[in-house]
């Protein structure tokens, strides 16, 4: 049992740099280097993509053209992690994109899905706020005109 146990644990990864063993999503996140400058690039991108997420809720168009914007970028999550596989020597001290892209989904695509939920539900709010006013106006004009009906 204890062999088994052992084989178990000596198969999990261990992280260069760190030396973190990584059993889960968290202690993964843990073992990258998050002050490489392209991390930090990363990270104000999508403080600013949450931001313009915040901003374009007032206009509808923009927030289309945002929400199209995202998706499309989280579509080519693929493609962006294959050519940062090939070149990552010229902009990263490691090499963290695989080949099943866990990297790049957890700290790209992830962020940018969650602002395009975020959209989704503000889209469903405003239609559910908008069903709920005709409604209103339809019963008031019914009623108004039951009030006429009565009066004649």
């Amino acid at each position: 049992m204890t062999d088994l146990k052992a084989k178990n644990i000596s198969s999990i990864p261990i992280d260069g740099f760190s030396h973190i063993r990584i059993t889960s999503i968290w202690t993964f996140l843990m073992s990258v280097q998050w002050s490489e400058p392209w991390l930090l690039g990363l990270l104000v991108f999508h403080v600013v993509c949450l931001c313009l997420t915040v901003v374009t809720c007032r206009f509808y168009r923009a927030q289309i053209c945002h929400f199209l914007f995202m998706v499309g970028m989280v579509y080519s999550a693929e493609y962006l992690n294959e050519l940062a596989a090939m070149n990552w020597r010229s902009f990263s001290h490691f090499q963290y994109f695989d080949s099943k892209g866990m990297f790049i989904s957890l700290v790209y695509s992830i962020p940018l899905l969650l602002n395009t939920v975020i959209i989704v539900i503000v889209w469903v709010y405003r239609t559910f706020s908008t069903m709920t006013e005709l409604k209103t106006l339809q019963l008031k004009r019914r009623a108004r005109r039951e009030k006429r009906e009565k009066s004649e």
